[in-house]
């Protein structure tokens, strides 16, 4: 409503606030209270340049409902009224008519003038900080940076900074939250969804107020990397945790800039990124194959990780084409002039023929060369002059130090499980090669527990996962000791980029099913009876170990018992005891024939796999009884080639393999049918030897049969089997196995009596 005229109009009531820090005296009922400075209101009212408190008496022409609309707004916002403050005082004559938090939290004092001062500054009100206010919020338009720096002690590292420009000065950040991170104890806690801000120190008078869902993201990132004092550095392999981190920052209400070097940041967008889209990428022109879309996705991906400096695991499964992408690889490096440096392929013995097949069949044009054999020193001058050298784990162990001389443009370990014991020589031997570029060739990179995964990655990267006590600590023990699936998602994400893992089910549709059958097998007479008496005998063995060494002591007892009942299980004749010399008959042996007979009437063609070479000379005897044509490769056959050859041109239907001698490596599509005469530990040992037949170029549905006998201790290790896949298929989204040690509930179950 108007004023009357000649009545001059009333003043309009301006909210006045002045923040200061005092301190609050807290009676908690003892002689000496508590005394804690935290953030002091003084509220006024301005009317036309004359300012009254809200606390002092009332006079003409003063808008008491405005000034108690104000007094709500401000508790609205969290500040709490001196006089409600019943057990509480300030020191006489300081003002105080409002106070933030009476237990001085600091990330509730930065909340405030983070959250709260902006608002009622957009209201209308005026906002006055005491020069010496210690709670103070940097602008909001001043830019967070990030920079990261080759370090000067270690080129193959870089150091890294995160902080804030205020008036042209950079601040980092980074120890005020290493700080706070530390010291937070219960980092859940300091960032519950109800804390409106998390506030980080930047000087002695001002903060950084982060949102408490992007300081946990933060706190993620920088748990993953090394710090010394105040100081965080990685190696370079780990730029795309850089990625990461600018990802996290840049929420678009502050600037973020990069003020380090654009080389790292490049690296580690693409590395995140992944390659490209593999579409226009084209084929090596030599190469005397066809690519599928998935190889070409495969070959782009080992040249994006080369171009990048990075080493990476080609982890698909038996079958894809591993040999064939690396091939093409190592043909676009020579093509586009970059294989200055011979390409090194470490095999297993047994496959240096088929590399040589491979190579002289796909890339001609390559010159390749061996070394391997009594002969090999003569030609050690030479192998600078070969495109490719093949050779063998059991060779770069015994010519380590001619070999680590020689430069090398990339090594690649074929079969690569066969180094995922560190402390192996071989091991040690491969990580002394010099090369530029680091390949595993692996379609199970985890067998048995986390530690093969971190052998095989620090061979293509070293400090990736930091060092092996370190990666138990972080990884290994509180995933497979404890099913720690925040430690398990961290870990797939640091690997995610240097594995390339695709089955067959998503990338080869076209293959046709395969179908497992389990064959149980019940044992009776005198075969049963000599079980169980070697049974009781082992476990009454095995617990005496225990008890006297402990678990881990009684290893060889424990591996010497189950060996016996798996061999009982086979075949009788295989166990060295009295009690088995007047046995003369097998179950499984009788049900193994049987099958076979009716498997050949029906024009099915047999791979079969032992682990007893022993027990394959058995099935042999008995098939020649039989004339049934077959032939057989183990470790002691001479010429490996001539029984697949037998084999593959149809002379003979059914093949007889150790497991250990034929179970990587082999191209054998013309087999229809698999058959695992006896389960084994690993999982993925038996995959690999199943996936000789059920790869790419087989026409015909594969059937798999695993023979086992009922109630025994194969029947047994099939449910640990399924047990050690688990991890592995979290870490590689599709993998084949992994586990820990043996329990000793694992131990007495194993042992336990027949069904």
């Amino acid at each position: 409503m108007s004023s009357p005229p000649g009545v001059a109009a009333p003043a309009r009531c301006v909210p006045c606030l002045k923040l200061f820090a005092d301190t609050l005296f807290v009676d908690d009922g003892s002689r000496h209270g508590d005394e804690v400075v935290t953030a002091m209101l003084r509220l006024e009212f301005d009317y036309g340049g004359r300012r009254v408190r809200s606390s002092a008496p009332g006079y003409a022409g003063r808008d008491r409902d405005a000034e108690l609309q104000a007094c709500r707004v401000l508790e609205g916002l969290g500040a709490i009224e001196l006089a409600h403050l019943d057990d509480c005082a300030v020191s006489p004559g300081a003002g105080v008519d409002y106070v933030v938090a009476v237990d001085g939290d600091v990330h509730a004092l930065c909340a405030f003038g983070a959250h709260s001062v902006p608002q009622l500054r957009a209201m209308g009100w005026r906002i006055e900080l005491a020069p010496d206010y210690p709670w103070e919020i940097v602008a909001a338009d001043a830019p967070l940076y990030t920079s990261a720096l080759p370090d000067p002690e270690r080129p193959d590292w870089f150091g890294l900074e995160l902080g804030i420009e205020i008036d042209g000065h950079r601040i980092d950040l980074l120890p005020a939250l290493l700080e706070l991170l530390d010291t937070a104890g219960d980092l859940t806690s300091l960032t519950r969804s109800s804390r409106r801000c998390v506030a980080v120190r930047v000087d002695e008078r001002r903060w950084l107020p982060v949102p408490p869902a992007r300081l946990r993201l933060l706190a993620k990132v920088l748990c993953e990397l090394y710090r010394e004092g105040t100081r965080v550095r990685a190696p370079a392999i780990r730029a795309p945790l850089i990625a990461e981190l600018c990802a996290t920052l840049h929420d678009g209400a502050r600037p973020l800039r990069w003020v380090g070097d654009t080389k790292i940041r490049e690296q580690a967008y693409a590395m995140a990124m992944g390659p490209r889209r593999t579409a226009g990428i084209v084929a090596p022109e030599r190469l005397c194959a066809d690519l599928r879309p998935y190889q070409r996705d495969g070959v782009a991906w080992l040249q994006h990780l080369r171009e990048h400096g990075a080493g990476g695991i080609l982890a698909d499964d038996m079958g894809l084409g591993k040999t064939l992408q690396t091939i093409a690889h190592v043909l676009i490096e020579k093509e586009q002039g970059r294989l200055d440096r011979p390409a090194m392929i470490v095999t297993l013995t047994s496959l240096i023929g088929n590399w040589q097949r491979e190579l002289t069949r796909f890339a001609p044009s390559l010159k390749v060369g061996v070394h391997h054999g009594p002969d090999r020193h003569e030609q050690v001058p030479q192998l600078g002059t070969f495109d490719v050298i093949i050779t063998t784990y059991p060779m770069v162990t015994r010519d380590r130090d001619e070999l680590a001389k020689r430069p090398l443009h990339m090594v690649v370990l074929d079969e690569a499980h066969a180094v995922k014991n560190h402390d192996a020589l071989a091991a040690e031997a491969v990580r002394a090669l010099d090369a530029r570029h680091r390949i595993c060739l692996s379609g199970t990179p985890i067998e048995n527990h986390l530690g093969e995964l971190w052998s095989l990655v620090d061979f293509v990267n070293p400090g990736l996962l930091g060092e092996r006590e370190e990666f138990t600590l972080q990884f290994r023990q509180p995933i497979e000791e404890r099913g720690d699936k925040v430690r398990l998602d961290a870990l797939r994400e640091r690997v995610r980029p240097f594995i390339l893992r695709r089955t067959k089910d998503a990338v080869a549709p076209e293959l046709p099913a395969k179908t497992l059958l389990v064959n149980a097998i019940e044992l009776s007479g005198a075969q049963r009876e000599l079980y169980e008496s070697i049974r009781v005998a082992a476990h009454a063995d095995v617990r005496q170990h225990i008890k006297s060494r402990g678990l881990a002591g009684s290893t060889i007892a424990i591996l010497d018992a189950l060996l016996k009942l798996r061999q009982v299980c086979c075949d009788p004749r295989l166990v060295s005891v009295e009690a088995a010399r007047d046995i003369g008959t097998s179950a499984k042996l009788e049900t193994l024939l049987e099958m076979m007979t009716a498997q050949l009437a029906d024009g099915r063609r047999i791979l079969l796999f032992s682990q007893f070479a022993r027990m394959l000379g058995l099935i042999s005897e008995s098939l020649l009884a039989r004339g049934v044509r077959h032939v057989m490769l183990t470790g002691n056959t001479p010429d490996r080639q001539k029984p697949i050859d037998a084999f593959q041109q149809g002379r003979a239907d059914i093949f007889l393999i150790s497991l250990k001698a034929g179970g990587a490596g082999l191209n054998l599509t013309g087999a229809d049918t698999v058959i695992h005469y006896d389960p084994w530990w690993n999982p993925a040992a038996q995959a690999q030897a199943t996936d000789r037949a059920h790869r790419i170029g087989q026409t015909k549905p594969v059937f798999v049969h695993d023979l086992i006998v009922a109630g025994s201790v194969e029947e047994r290790m099939l449910g640990l089997q399924r047990h050690k896949r688990k991890l592995a298929d979290a870490i590689l989204d599709n993998g084949q196995a992994a586990a820990g040690s043996l329990t000793e509930r694992d131990v007495d179950d194993l042992l336990a009596p027949l069904a």
